[in-house]
């Protein structure tokens, strides 16, 4: 199994638009610098390392294209990492590299109503059991479009 970045998006808020960006620095136990989710080491609610980068399929993204009315642009993912070539379910409960850094899958990252609200309808159904990945930094470092996505 070998895939690849195609893109990555980070957003300052929680609501606020995912933008594009060529690289990003990966903290290990922290997330991704520049992110909404990086974690502030407060212990809440939302400082769980399940929240510090999501990924999500190329090919998923394709699949709700093509299977459902609405259309979709990887940004409106809200995922941190659009890859290709790698089946992201999989990786639950393994380690795996992006690039340089060393990530572990803890659990599917399906969508919710919030990504509705932010998207349009459907986007809930369109994307269940394809809407991508969470996963801890282990070992931190830089991400780059275009890096190889493979296990450790």
């Amino acid at each position: 199994m070998t895939g690849q970045v195609v893109s990555i998006f980070i957003a300052p808020g929680p609501a606020e638009p995912m933008r594009s960006v060529q690289s990003v620095a990966a903290v290990a136990g922290k997330g991704l610098a520049g992110d909404r989710k990086m974690r502030d080491g407060s212990g809440g609610k939302k400082d769980t390392p399940d929240r510090e980068v999501t990924l999500i399929e190329t090919e998923a993204i394709e699949a709700v294209n093509r299977d459902y009315p609405l259309r979709i642009e990887a940004h409106e993912s809200r995922r941190n990492i659009v890859t290709r070539g790698v089946a992201l379910n999989h990786l639950v409960n393994r380690e795996f590299k992006v690039g340089g850094v060393k990530l572990r899958g803890l659990r599917l990252c399906e969508p919710c109503e919030h990504l509705e609200s932010l998207t349009r309808k459907g986007v809930m159904r369109a994307l269940l059991h394809r809407g991508g990945l969470r996963a801890e930094i282990l070992q931190g470092g830089q991400i780059n479009v275009g890096d190889e996505i493979a296990p450790v």
